[in-house]
């Protein structure tokens, strides 16, 4: 609120002291780290754009490329690196390797993927280098997408940092789109949550097929909305301040093949993985079927590391690129020919297969898990858990609906008309409002439960 009184001049710095406030909040230990890469980052760019030497111009985005993934590889896979050395050594009679557990700074994937864009777009061209370092700091900590994307490139702001417009339109609409991703948060991802813990809790043996779907349901539509409404959150708040930030999902459970699934899911991800790494090593313009395989495998099995130093997102990146690769060999033109309702039903099931192995870490329970849920012998014990309740039920009934049948038109509504009449503006305010205030009441009166992406 304060942000609206603010001078245009000192906007920005005003941005960036709240958004160093709000990253000290939560992780303090490493704000002096973070601040401190960022502002070498800076200085090694901007040398990077004035140099003529093109060898020199190599070297330079190399040290920048070196310093923010050697900063993402240690915080984040130092520690599973040293226990997969110790596991190796335990198994040959060695002695393990001495080693202090790292903390892992919450943000630091998306942290490093804005860093990379900048220092990318501005050696190949597509983008001066900021003139203030309060700016760039600006860039890299802007706290309504920091912490959990959407991952905004370099390119697609570079002006908006310098030069915008916010109206009283950007700033209700900005309002409707925050309320509406704080209710999918609070009033569906974390009571999806609630029941996707007790199922996942349980000690495998003993759960039936039933709830073995349920649980797995209730967790697709957890991370669906827990992230698409961190994502509404962020670029609602933009808006607000007259950013525009890239969208990052469209209703992608309505997909008909998992190469559909990922054009809708996570978009500026996958973008990022595309324009930086896939076309990079070739893409399809490569002289083999095989190699262009390999490379879309190879960036699915990167894309679920970069989830998770954790065998299991690896697993689930590749599965992933299993079934793109199928797609491209046969999968989606047996899709197409079962129609749209089943081509979506079989898509979306291969999708909450996917689910499991991302949701389970450890993963020898992985195996277990997908035997019940197609242990067909005990499907007539199954039933639902007493304490799902009404507002479990409720909120998966909303979040069939706007999943599926009617999302599509509402985030039309919501997220694309730049213009309301009066009374939709005035029905608009009041649903929002009154939106902010349940959810407000129930955040109040639930214990903490983080998003999701804030550890990715």
């Amino acid at each position: 609120m304060a942000y609206q009184f603010i001078p245009k001049q000192f906007k920005n710095y005003f941005i960036l002291l709240a958004s160093i406030f709000f990253y000290s909040w939560g992780a303090p230990k490493f704000l002096f780290v973070i601040l401190a890469s960022t502002i070498i980052d800076f200085f090694i760019v901007k040398t990077l754009f004035k140099s003529q030497a093109e060898n020199k111009r190599k070297r330079l985005l190399f040290l920048s490329i070196f310093i923010n993934l050697g900063l993402l590889l240690y915080f984040k896979y130092s520690n599973f690196f040293v226990e997969n050395v110790n596991s190796l050594l335990s198994s040959f009679g060695m002695e393990n390797v001495g080693w202090t557990k790292v903390l892992l700074p919450i943000g630091i994937s998306f942290y490093t993927f804005q860093t990379l864009t900048y220092s990318i777009d501005v050696y190949r061209g597509k983008s001066k280098p900021l003139e203030k370092l309060a700016d760039y700091l600006l860039y890299i900590m802007s706290f309504p997408q920091m912490i959990a994307g959407p991952i905004v490139r370099f390119n697609e702001i570079a002006k908006q940092i310098t030069n915008r417009k916010d109206s009283i339109d950007d700033k209700l609409i900005g309002f409707y789109r925050f309320c509406i991703g704080l209710a999918k948060k609070v009033l569906i991802a974390n009571v999806m949550a609630e029941q996707a813990d007790l199922i996942f809790n349980q000690d495998t043996a003993g759960l039936s097929m039933g709830n073995a779907w349920l649980g797995i349901l209730a967790y697709t539509f957890q991370i669906y909305f827990d992230f698409a409404g961190y994502s509404d959150m962020a670029i609602g708040l933009g808006r607000m301040m007259g950013f525009r930030f890239p969208e990052n999902f469209n209703s992608p459970y309505t997909a008909s093949s998992i190469t559909e699934f990922w054009r809708k899911w996570h978009i500026t991800l996958g973008d990022f993985m595309r324009d930086y790494l896939y076309i990079p090593l070739g893409g399809n313009r490569v002289p083999t079927k095989a190699r262009w395989f390999f490379n879309l495998w190879l960036v699915f099995l990167l894309s679920g590391l970069w989830h998770g130093a954790s065998w299991n997102f690896v697993l689930w990146g590749a599965f992933h690129g299993m079934f793109l690769i199928l797609d491209r060999l046969f999968l989606i033109k047996i899709l197409k020919r079962t129609g749209k309702l089943t081509s979506t039903l079989i898509t979306f099931i291969i999708v909450m297969l996917g689910w499991v192995i991302f949701r389970i870490e450890e993963i020898e329970k992985i195996g277990p898990y997908f035997k019940k849920l197609f242990s067909f012998t005990d499907f007539s014990k199954s039933e639902l858990i007493p304490a799902f309740g009404l507002i479990g039920s409720v909120a998966f009934i909303f979040s069939f609906i706007t999943s599926f049948a009617w999302g599509k038109k509402l985030e039309n509504f919501f997220f694309k008309k730049e213009n309301y009449t009066t009374f939709q503006t005035c029905v608009l305010t009041l649903f929002s409002i009154l939106l902010f205030a349940i959810c407000l009441s129930s955040v109040t009166g639930s214990e903490f439960n983080p998003f999701i992406y804030f550890r990715f």
